[in-house]
């Protein structure tokens, strides 16, 4: 298999050892260890969930710089919706575009467009589809599923996300309105609010190269956007090409509601996004048709590369979308979809392996089972897992000593000083 490249990163000299991260970690992909968290490369999932609660920083998202992108190339910008909710007191998108106009993009296509074609044929799709369909759009959700729901990943919705189909389509029509460049002249910059879309253009699947060449953060477009629109100066181009489904998608919902279905469920947030998973695993939502889930709080405004309160984006993008039509694009005519949207790539079920034989995984799970009972089950964190029941499988494995267990050793030695009273001590 294929080593995964991670977009989220740890800084061990900012890291104090604290359980933050240890608690929150959806996958229980980090353990403390000497003092330092460790991730667990093949669990971690780059929800970002450990960089939002680390109150050290010592978690980080890795990207690319805007000073990596080729100044002899014809570079296209690719804004997601949430960009336009960082900015307080903006009336019109068009400002923002043309500010990344100004900065040095030769062209810009917003990820918003792309996103309302997506909604048109996701609502062709639903009809014939495995139920309920599950939004491929958040990265987060896809690696999650070929890790803990083998069975849903028949359900996830076989096209591709907003930003590689808008990364093609911005592509096209540069080459159809410039003949004299070539697509190797050309490079897609994605302005992204996760680290969980570089991941997606790092490991992109089904040995496909991504469409979107590099991923850079929306913080720091932020910043330098904020010196370029400074001022009266900037006199935009009435370039934006969306409407109000796509500027919904930047949060929770967005996506669900432009399907004009009403049996959906949106959920946003990683805990609750797990809580929905195990309940459709079960079979417990059979009414359901479609399933929008987003990894960060509020949706994309939630990502921890964005700079403004989830909260405050959103109400900002509502207040945008008022002045908007409903949709600006539209999906081909036809009943299908064109197969060069259709998302390749066939999940693989990738679990956790647990030792390396199928006698060794048994013994550690019998052994597991047997030190489960030896603990206090509070899943305090103290002994660097998230989990009683993780830190049994980690002694069994051989990865912990039980007198890592602070409520055990507690114990051991209130009867050695006990003992040690009886005997006159």
């Amino acid at each position: 298999m294929a080593q995964y490249n991670h977009s989220v990163s740890l800084n061990p000299e900012k890291c104090c050892g604290c359980t933050h991260c240890l608690r929150h970690c959806p996958t229980e992909a980090i353990r403390i260890r000497d003092r330092r968290a460790v991730i667990d490369s093949a669990r971690c999932i780059d929800c970002g969930e450990c960089i939002r609660v680390c109150p050290h920083q010592a978690k980080k998202s890795v990207y690319d710089s805007l000073t990596d992108i080729p100044k002899d190339k014809f570079k296209i910008a690719l804004p997601a919706p949430t960009l336009f909710g960082q900015f307080d007191n903006l009336e019109d998108i068009d400002y923002v575009l043309q500010g990344l106009l100004d900065y040095g993009f030769d062209e810009v296509f917003e990820v918003a467009r792309a996103a309302e074609i997506v909604s048109d044929y996701t609502r062709r799709m639903i009809k014939t589809a495995k139920k309920p369909v599950i939004s491929s759009a958040c990265p987060v959700i896809e690696r999650l599923l070929s890790l803990r729901y083998p069975l849903l990943t028949d359900n996830l919705l076989d096209i591709l996300p907003p930003m590689e189909i808008a990364a093609k389509y911005a592509k096209r029509e540069v080459l159809k309105n410039h003949p004299e460049l070539s697509e190797d002249d050309i490079c897609t910059v994605f302005i992204s609010p996760c680290p969980a879309k570089v991941s997606y253009v790092k490991n992109k699947d089904a040995g496909e190269r991504s469409y979107v060449d590099y991923v850079v953060s929306m913080s720091d477009v932020y910043f330098e956007l904020l010196g370029v629109m400074k001022g009266d100066s900037l006199s935009p181009v009435p370039v934006s090409r969306t409407g109000m489904i796509g500027l919904s998608w930047a949060s929770t919902g967005g996506e669900a509601t432009a399907l004009f279905n009403e049996k959906y469920l949106a959920a946003d947030g990683i805990e609750n996004v797990v809580r929905v998973l195990e309940e459709i695993d079960n079979g417990s939502f059979p009414e359901l048709e479609f399933v929008e889930l987003d990894a960060c709080p509020g949706g994309c405004v939630g990502g921890v590369m964005t700079v403004t309160n989830p909260f405050i984006a959103k109400a900002r993008l509502q207040n945008l979308r008022r002045y908007l039509p409903v949709a600006e694009n539209h999906a081909d005519d036809g009943d299908g979809v064109p197969d060069e949207l259709k998302n390749q790539f066939t999940y693989n079920y990738a679990p956790q392996t647990i030792g390396s034989s199928r006698a060794e995984a048994m013994r550690i799970m019998i052994e597991s089972e047997e030190l489960k009972k030896q603990l206090p089950g509070i899943d305090c964190g103290s002994c660097g897992a998230p989990t009683c029941a993780a830190f049994a499988q980690d002694v069994a494995s051989g990865n912990a000593n039980l007198s890592e267990c602070v409520v055990i050793m507690r114990e051991k030695f209130k009867d050695l000083y006990k003992e040690e009273g009886e005997n006159g001590k």
